[in-house]
């Protein structure tokens, strides 16, 4: 279903810009800088330069579309409206502005003229036409029409399960349960696509009927015991013997909201962010509390860079939502994707104040204290959240193995190599703890050929990745095999070009190897790419040592062993 409808929805869209006339010279600079706004995501600035532009020609059908754009893209549609039916006053076809339209109507519930537009001139596409059609009849107050569009739409190439969910949704949310279970029950191509969203649909579905053993059996089945506070909550709920509330939706509004979030949802693995953006920000506007969609917001404006909005969308979720926590962490990642650092840990600290119960938001403070080098903050925070779960649970390698390292950064190797091997006997050759301990075994040039072991398992799982392949090739230059080093080493230095550490290196087994000029060029090229961040690591102090007199001397002045090629027996 997902594919189809991206490639009608997609194609529409972008005909409809192809085919609009160019922007007269006399205010192009406006123009230009909206383009460049809007390419760069800056919607804010996209908006306000389009607007600027329309002051000098309200009716140039390019200026219209790029404007109900850029609102639209904001979340804006109040002030996109205007924009859209000057566009539907002037014949303008397009996409965007019908979508801003029919958002309208939908809100002001005005049925009747949906289902008269809609089979006139308005329309999104085919897909969303036919669903928001079958939910329009019933606010129009016919649910045989409903329930006959839903069929209808049914029968478009792959987008049955997804009819047959909003059937179902119709179904119950005008009381018939029963009407709507036998939906689910359908086992044949008209099945429901089964989501996150529609089991919860089902589960409520099935506790209005009285069924919560069923409704508890396809919890179990479905999510498993790793609850997030939503599902425990329902989860404690069902064995206690409520009855759920049905509240997936309320009514039309909330149906049609459905909808365009149901598809961004799928969109969004599929196709732009940009894009998919613009379904999640309608299915908002017809309802502001549906947080999944918030969500999705958020996490697509994180994906395009504009974590102003993103860090908005996130501060929308009210704290008292179980989903609050998710909120907070997402808004956390923005800030310090934003470069507001304190920010960020500040976020998370109060949160694990509110939410100390959880597991993940204490890790999450610890990532983020790990990688603002706070290595013993992150420590704590690392250990509340292995005492918080299960320490046997698979999911938790990635906590003991960033815990490990920030052990590693505190010269703490004994506690760094047992969290280390914790997060391989809960993830057995999981390439990345691989990696990091058997480079960190090179490093201290101990337990050679077990690190030679495990980053070999690791370049067999990762072979395009960069620093696996440098660290392959520096335990082997660690080991005297300075030949077979040779390519490993440029390999890494084609994968990541720019890493200092990684040409240094290259530097080093050349020098091993005789290539004393090649060497002194990638000690340069090492230089030339240190920077603030990388410093510490690549050590450009020692590398000017290097090539003042050479790696040799460099080592008989560190006291260390000397270069010495391994006994081939």
């Amino acid at each position: 279903m997902a594919a189809s409808f991206l490639r009608i929805a997609t194609t529409s869209l972008i005909l409809s810009a192809l085919s609009l006339p160019a922007v007269a010279q006399g205010f192009s600079g406006s123009y230009l800088a909206g383009r460049q706004a809007a390419f760069d995501s800056d919607y804010l600035a996209a908006s306000r330069y389009y607007t600027a532009a329309l002051a000098r020609d309200p009716s140039n059908p390019r200026l219209l579309e790029s404007a109900v754009l850029s609102y639209l893209s904001l979340g804006q549609i109040d002030r996109a409206l205007p924009v859209a039916r000057k566009m539907r006053a002037d014949g303008l076809q397009s996409q965007l502005s019908d979508m801003v339209i029919v958002a309208e109507l939908v809100k002001d519930g005005k049925f009747e003229t949906l289902l008269e537009d809609l089979n006139d001139t308005l329309g999104v596409n085919e897909l969303v036409d036919s669903l928001v059609t079958a939910w329009a009849h019933i606010g129009n107050g016919s649910m045989s029409d409903a329930l006959q569009a839903f069929d209808a739409a049914a029968r478009q190439q792959g987008a049955a399960g997804f009819a047959a969910y909003h059937k179902a949704l119709a179904l119950a949310s005008v009381g018939d349960f029963s009407g709507a279970e036998k939906v689910y029950a359908a086992k044949d191509e008209n099945a429901v696509q089964m989501t996150r969203r529609s089991v919860l649909a089902l589960v409520q579905i099935l506790s209005q009927l009285d069924r919560n053993d069923e409704a508890l059996n396809l919890m179990q089945d479905m999510f498993g015991g790793a609850l997030d506070p939503n599902l425990q909550a329902m989860t404690d709920r069902l064995r206690a013997g409520e009855t759920l509330d049905f509240d997936m939706v309320s009514g039309v509004r909330d149906g049609i909201a459905e909808v365009f979030y149901a598809l961004a949802d799928v969109l969004a693995s599929e196709a732009s962010a940009d894009y998919t953006l613009l379904y999640t920000r309608v299915a908002e506007y017809l309802r502001p509390d549906l947080v999944e969609a918030l969500l999705l917001s958020a996490g697509l404006l994180d994906q395009l860079g504009r974590y102003d909005l993103a860090i908005e969308a996130y501060k929308r979720v009210p704290a008292d939502h179980p989903s609050f926590h998710i909120a907070e962490m997402g808004r956390s990642d923005a800030l310090r994707m934003a470069g507001r650092e304190d920010a960020a840990v500040e976020v998370l600290t109060q949160l694990t104040r509110t939410h100390s119960e959880l597991s993940s938001v204490h890790s999450a403070l610890g990532d983020v204290l790990r990688q603002n080098r706070d290595f013993e903050g992150a420590v704590a925070a690392y250990d509340k959240a292995i005492e918080l779960d299960n320490a046997a649970d698979r999911a938790l390698w990635f906590v003991y193995y960033a815990r490990g390292i920030c052990h590693e950064r505190l010269d703490q190797w004994e506690l760094a190599e047992a969290d280390f091997r914790t997060a391989l006997e809960l993830n057995p050759e999981q390439p990345q703890v691989l990696n990091y301990l058997g480079y960190s075994l090179v490093e201290k040039k101990i337990k050679l050929d077990e690190a030679l072991n495990m980053i070999e398992r690791a370049v067999a799982a990762r072979p395009d990745s960069g620093y696996i392949v440098d660290s392959l090739g520096w335990v082997l230059f660690r080991l005297g095999r300075y030949d077979e080093a040779v390519a490993h080493m440029e390999r890494a230095t084609e994968l990541m070009p720019i890493d200092p550490v990684v040409n240094d290196h290259l530097g080093d087994v050349y020098w091993a190897v005789g290539r004393k000029l090649e060497a002194q060029f990638q000690w340069k090229r090492a230089l030339s790419f240190v920077d603030e961040d990388s410093a510490e690591e690549a050590k450009p102090d020692r590398i000017r040592r290097k090539l003042e007199v050479g790696l040799d001397q460099v080592l008989e002045e560190e006291g260390a062993d000397p270069l010495q090629v391994a006994n081939e027996n």
